[in-house]
């Protein structure tokens, strides 16, 4: 009886991967713009909801927008999830953290380029100090929180601040306060998530001494590839900013020059890429199960996808060139190139490639040369 057992175990394991074989999983990767969720005098925020972006609930990552015009202020408040923002325009963005367990306020200054981390519970405010927008795109990872796919905040004040959801009398008994003082407390704020300050309100000023230790300009960062034409790739992770290992994440930026490309990579360590098009245009390709492509979609700046466990994606950019910057959910990020100096290609054996692609060996050493011509960023031809 157990001999048979087997046997039927192991053909049903035959037949269900027959079966994947045969029906991959079908994933929506379309690239997807954000709708607005407030709107206001002060600003608005974006998000890209999970009920209409489905796989962002399938692989745990969320992603938002504030956009702060001149003397916007984002409440105080917390969040479910931890994220990176990435200020994709401003030069006077101010925001006001207070990290768990610290009690302690810290301001930061922030501009184009700069990466700041939010870790989990942490409280923070966001301030437009400046004459243009402030736009922060907010990208994360969601296995903590209430909506699968999607950041959920609580605010402290406002119309939908906590403190005004809590019966006057609780109020009352614990701040030690009158029915007047109450009501000035919980009611005197009308605005919503984000309003617009006077000129002459002040606000905390930036430490500028200390910014440097939460907040990290990802655009000055020396690259890791650089190729002339082709554009290229930096990295961050804890290696480089100790901050960022609050957020178990890492960021990479991808800077293609016009119609340059950024060859097909996959990421070998366990973990989804969340990719945002912060500038210009192209196209992203995504290669998954069963050697299935599942895009070959046009992007421009605005677009958020994702690219999942172990799938591989090639960027290509537009006449314009074409700017990405993404969270990977992995604090040290491992990717496989199938292009460039670095592939996999050159590390196979000859051999192993003529059989696999069935091929004479002219063909093969004709293959390695013209692969491991260029790095994984390939400048346009002439």
């Amino acid at each position: 009886m157990n001999r048979y057992s087997n046997i039927l175990v192991i053909l049903c394991f035959i037949l269900n991967f027959v079966i994947s074989l045969q029906k991959p999983i079908e994933l929506d990767l379309t690239p997807k713009t954000a709708q607005p969720l407030v709107e206001g005098d002060g600003g608005s925020y974006y998000i890209w909801l999970s009920s209409e972006v489905q796989i962002l609930a399938e692989t745990n990552v969320a992603a938002g927008q504030f956009i702060l015009q001149p003397r916007g202020f984002a409440f105080p408040h917390y969040a479910d999830s931890s994220k990176v923002g990435y200020v994709v325009e401003g030069t006077d963005g101010v925001v006001g953290m207070v990290l768990p367990k610290t009690g302690k306020e810290v301001v930061l200054k922030l501009k184009q380029g700069d990466v700041i981390p939010v870790p989990i519970g942490a409280i923070s405010w966001w301030f437009n100090d400046g004459h243009s927008n402030l736009n922060i795109i907010f990208l994360g990872e969601t296995s903590t929180a209430h909506v699968p796919g999607q950041f959920t905040y609580f605010f402290l004040t406002g119309l939908q601040g906590l403190l005004g959801s809590f019966s006057s009398e609780l109020i009352g008994k614990i701040y030690n306060f009158d029915k007047d003082e109450v009501s000035q407390l919980t009611q005197n704020q009308p605005g919503v998530v984000i309003i617009k300050l006077e000129k002459d309100q002040s606000m905390p000023k930036p430490q500028l001494n200390i910014t440097k230790d939460f907040v990290y300009d990802i655009d000055t960062k020396v690259p890791e590839i650089a190729v002339h034409n082709g554009g290229l790739i930096t990295t961050l992770t804890k290696k480089d900013f100790p901050f960022i290992k609050d957020v178990e994440l890492s960021v990479i930026r991808v800077k293609l020059e016009p119609n340059a490309i950024k060859a097909p990579s996959n990421l070998i360590t366990p973990g989804i890429q969340l990719i945002y098009i912060a500038r210009g245009s192209g196209k992203i390709e995504i290669v998954g199960l069963s050697g299935k492509c599942v895009l070959d979609a046009q992007v421009k700046a605005g677009h958020l996808t994702v690219v999942p466990h172990f799938f591989v994606a090639a960027q290509i950019a537009g006449d314009e060139g074409m700017e990405s910057y993404s969270i990977v959910t992995t604090t040290k990020p491992l990717f496989e190139e199938l292009a460039g100096k670095t592939s996999i290609w050159e590390a196979l054996s000859p051999l192993v490639q003529q059989v696999s692609f069935n091929v004479d060996s002219k063909f093969q050493k004709l293959f390695i040369s013209k692969v491991t011509e260029n790095n994984n960023l390939i400048p346009p031809t002439i």
